[in-house]
């Protein structure tokens, strides 16, 4: 063996020691992806089934709102009902009650105006 070969070797042993010591960090590059992909993987296994009862919640409370609605509307409904029968009640005995009591009211003056001069 010759100092060449010798140098040869110890070149090609120095190569393979930094192809090794390159490779770790490859090596370990690897295992992260690996463990991100895992992760990755997890997390949709445990968010689809969250994103499933957050569909049937939103669509349940959909149909809460609905007769929600419903039951606003028929309020309102009511509510413009009893106005009107108020109007129609104010219309109907509120003038015919006015005019009594407007009589009234004039007869009793005309009766304290006769009862001062009885009293005279």
């Amino acid at each position: 063996m010759s100092l060449g070969d010798v140098a040869g070797l110890i070149a090609a042993i120095a190569f393979v020691a930094l192809v090794g010591f390159l490779a770790l960090p490859l090596i370990k590059l690897g295992k992260v992806f690996d463990a991100a992909t895992q992760s990755v993987k997890d997390i949709t296994d445990h968010a689809v089934p969250v994103l499933d009862e957050t569909v049937t919640t939103v669509a349940t409370t959909n149909a809460q709102l609905l007769k929600v609605d419903t039951m606003t509307t028929s309020a309102a409904e009511i509510s413009q009902n009893v106005s009107a029968l108020t109007a129609l009640v104010s219309a109907t005995i509120g003038g015919p009650l006015i005019k009594v009591a407007a009589f009234s009211y004039g007869v009793r003056q005309a009766m304290s105006g006769l009862a001062e001069k009885v009293r005279r």
